[in-house]
C-alpha cells in the first residue's frame, strides 16, 4: 500500500516537473507592469493550461490568443502576510 502510494506521488511530481519545463520561458520579457490575468481575460487571452508550483501557495496559468504568435505565463498566487494578498507575475514567453 505504502509503495503505491509512493508511486503515484512520484508520478505526480514527474508530470508536474515536465508540465513546468514545457512552460518554462527560454528567453521571457515582462508583460506590462499593468497587465494582470483580469486583464488578458478581458482582451481575449485564454487558458490553455494550468499546473500548480512546488510551495503549493501559487500556480503558472498559461494563456494563448488566436491572433498571437506568443503565449504568456502568469503566476499567481495567494499570501496571508502581503497587502493585497493576492499577487500575479506575468511574462511573454517567445
Amino acid at each position: 500500500m505504502k509503495c503505491r502510494y509512493y508511486l503515484v506521488l512520484m508520478r505526480a511530481f514527474a508530470a508536474s516537473a515536465v508540465a513546468f519545463a514545457v512552460a518554462s520561458p527560454v528567453s521571457s520579457e515582462p508583460v506590462e507592469d499593468s497587465a494582470s490575468i483580469e486583464d488578458l481575460m478581458k482582451t481575449g487571452w485564454q487558458v490553455a493550461g494550468y499546473t500548480s508550483s512546488v510551495d503549493n501557495r501559487s500556480a503558472f496559468i498559461l494563456f494563448k490568443h488566436p491572433d498571437e504568435s506568443y503565449l504568456v505565463q502568469c503566476r499567481a498566487g495567494y499570501d496571508v502576510t502581503r497587502s493585497p494578498r493576492t499577487f500575479s507575475n506575468c511574462y511573454e514567453l517567445r
